[in-house]
């Protein structure tokens, strides 16, 4: 008897509590409003990502390996010389056991690249090379932008 009780008390606290619980907020009148920045919010969040995705665009061009060597430090004072000499070109340090390689701008005609390692070729007298590779692509409102 005092479990039927029980379980019967039971029943109508789990019931009341669950009837307390849900409640349609449109029949009492409650309204949910936005506020406006929460838009420009979003707009400009959408902006953001969008460029995110057009920075990571690749494109089939040419880089200029310029060096290839097993000494690190080697490599990242090349890297640093380059960056003070070029500093509007990127330059890439790969590592592939046990060579460390440094690849030397963004160029989509191999005539570009060519000028470029003319130029290079002075600074590091052996083994440099223009390669066939995967480019970063700016995308083309930059690229008005900074031919203005």
């Amino acid at each position: 008897m005092k479990q039927v009780f029980a379980f019967i008390v039971s029943f109508l606290l789990v019931t009341t509590g669950f009837s307390q619980t849900i409640n349609d907020t449109l029949l009492n009148g409650v309204i949910v409003s936005r506020d406006a920045r929460y838009d420009l919010l979003t707009k400009k969040r959408a902006e953001i990502n969008k460029k995110a995705v057009d920075a990571k665009k690749t494109n089939k061009g040419y880089r200029i390996q310029v060096l290839n060597t097993t000494d690190r430090t080697q490599a990242l004072a090349a890297k640093s010389k380059l960056l003070s000499v070029y500093p509007d070109q990127k330059t890439y340090l790969m590592y592939q056991a046990p060579y460390f390689k440094l690849r030397f701008g963004n160029f989509q005609e191999r005539k570009d690249a060519d000028a470029y390692k003319k130029e290079l070729s002075k600074l590091f007298p052996t083994g440099v090379f223009v390669i066939p590779s995967d480019i970063e692509v700016k995308p083309e409102k930059e690229k008005e932008e900074t031919q203005q």
